[in-house]
């Protein structure tokens, strides 16, 4: 059952969203429907996110002391045990 929603957003936001949902050919609405349940539904973690995608996806940046070195070598090894 849908029900109304009324938000109070910023008015040059509002126009880029409506604009990114018009060349997804959806409504502004099913686009927030969609993107509030990505957020809420629940989310079985059953492998871990390297600090790279987390980095990405959080706008958060990776320290500068990691060692992007052993990093990629850890993911190999990691990789190998997976598809023995």
């Amino acid at each position: 059952m849908d029900s109304k929603l009324t938000l109070k957003l910023n008015e040059s936001v509002i126009v880029r969203a409506k604009k990114y949902a018009s060349n997804k050919n959806m409504s502004l609405s099913r686009l927030v429907e969609n993107y509030l349940d990505s957020l809420t539904r629940e989310q079985t973690q059953e492998f871990e996110i390297s600090p790279f995608v987390k980095s990405i996806s959080t706008g958060k940046s990776i320290p500068l002391n990691v060692d992007l070195k052993k990093m990629r070598e850890d993911y190999i090894d990691y990789l190998e045990e997976k598809y023995k």
